[in-house]
């Protein structure tokens, strides 16, 4: 339970949830780390709502349904993603934008999430999981870092054949192998001297793998960042060939350094990615059943959750960071 930002997590007894009428209880399974987590317990995204459980890359198993659920059954396997509800009614849920919506609630941030044992979630924005069978460490990082890899991915656009990737954590290493997968050529950007993280990017299918210091030995068509680093971007406009576009995946990013226009002239682009749509979820879930992903994991214990923050926070982890209750 997170009380105060920039304090570590406590760990406290509850009573188990009661689902709403269009809600299930589940139990988790497995919840993995994201850097959004870590931006809300570090207080880099000032939250209304304290104290709160922070995670949601749950994966878990139906234990309870609501009076008004029809389409879950108790035992079935579920995950819960970020986006936990929309309003339905604001011009971006009405015109299928509802990762815009004026009026959101987000899993483990506005609502309780998965550093937990047991977890109430909107039945409506649960996933089914279809095909894919691995088992849930495995599956867990899919419903963020997958999510939000894969529609930073589709914005680069389908053009985009040489493709670079700005901090390869638990996202970049999904994406990369989703990207080889379609013929892409990903070339990988670490911190400085990561040589360990460059070797897995080559591992995983990189053409190309260095330091986010150093130039691509040829110009990039679009460039994804999920490091939270403002000043990549102008380094990854400098990479990028002329119509390139730059795609900022990560929902906090420290400030982006003024740049000179010649970065940006010759219709290079840069645009962000918000959260996703419950579309996004089920087109990447079903891609990931049909081309099995190798998904790096560590495991840590919940009474380990602030064990795992730290790792994540000081870049000790290959993969993603995923508590198992």
């Amino acid at each position: 339970m997170l009380y105060s930002p920039g304090r570590p997590l406590q760990l406290e007894e509850r009573p188990d949830p009661v689902p709403g009428a269009h809600e299930l209880v589940v139990r988790i399974e497995a919840c993995a780390v994201c850097r959004t987590d870590l931006h809300v317990v570090d207080g880099e995204l000032p939250n209304p709502r304290l104290p709160v459980i922070p995670g949601h890359e749950i994966v878990g198993v139906v234990e309870s349904v609501g009076a008004a659920v029809a389409d879950w059954r108790i035992g079935e396997r579920v995950g819960v993603p970020w986006l936990g509800h929309v309003c339905g009614r604001c011009e971006y849920c009405t015109s299928g934008r509802e990762n815009l919506c004026d009026a959101p609630l987000f899993t483990g941030y506005s609502r309780d999430g998965g550093f937990a044992t047991h977890v109430a979630a909107e039945a409506a924005f649960c996933f089914k999981f279809g095909k894919l069978e691995a088992d849930a460490a495995h599956v867990a990082p899919l419903l963020c870092a997958g999510l939000i890899g894969w529609r930073s991915l589709k914005l680069a656009g389908e053009q985009a054949t040489r493709l670079g990737l700005y901090g390869f954590g638990a996202a970049a290493h999904l994406i990369t192998q989703v990207a080889v997968g379609q013929g892409r050529r990903v070339f990988a950007f670490t911190r400085a001297g990561d040589v360990a993280a460059q070797g897995f990017a080559r591992s995983l299918g990189a053409s190309w793998a260095g330091g986010s210091d150093e130039h691509p030995p040829e110009p990039l068509d679009a460039a994804i960042i999920f490091a939270p680093v403002g000043a990549l971007v102008p380094a990854a406009l400098r990479a990028l060939r002329k119509g390139g576009r730059v795609v900022c995946g990560g929902i906090h990013m420290s400030d982006i350094p003024a740049f000179e226009y010649d970065l940006l002239w010759e219709e290079r682009s840069v645009c962000s990615v918000a959260n996703l749509t419950r579309a996004d979820g089920v087109e990447f879930l079903r891609l990931a059943a049909e081309m099995p992903l190798r998904v790096e994991v560590s495991r840590y214990s919940l009474e380990s959750a602030n064990e795992a923050l730290d790792d994540l926070r000081c870049g000790r982890l290959q993969g993603a960071a995923v508590i198992v209750p």
